[in-house]
């Protein structure tokens, strides 16, 4: 399965990127627009597409060792929600009165 820069976007997923290092472990969000204006929205959204492209500055800079980074991919659960509820009707209530619902 291909999966593209331009699908993570429209799906409204939140992707960090995180440092592999032990004595690190630095989180920063990506900015999937931004990657897509850089890299195109063709661009695979996959780890192996993206591992390349990414290093710990706060490594580098304390003279560590590069270590790679993992991304964490988090999808839109208030859009699944709102997609799930959307045709939801309460059945509360929709007993007669006077009658036992039970």
């Amino acid at each position: 399965m291909t999966k593209t820069l331009a699908d993570t976007l429209a799906a409204r997923e939140t992707v960090y990127v995180n440092c592999g290092h032990a004595t690190c472990g630095k989180s920063t969000k990506l900015d999937i627009q931004a990657l897509i204006e850089s890299l195109g929205p063709g661009h695979g959204s996959m780890h192996q597409d993206l591992v390349g492209l990414f290093g710990c500055s706060s490594c580098k800079a304390a003279g560590r060792d590069r270590r790679p980074v993992f991304f964490t991919c988090i999808p839109d659960y208030e859009g699944q929600q709102r997609e799930r509820n959307r045709d939801w009707k309460s059945t509360f209530g929709s007993a007669k009165p006077g009658t036992n619902a039970s």
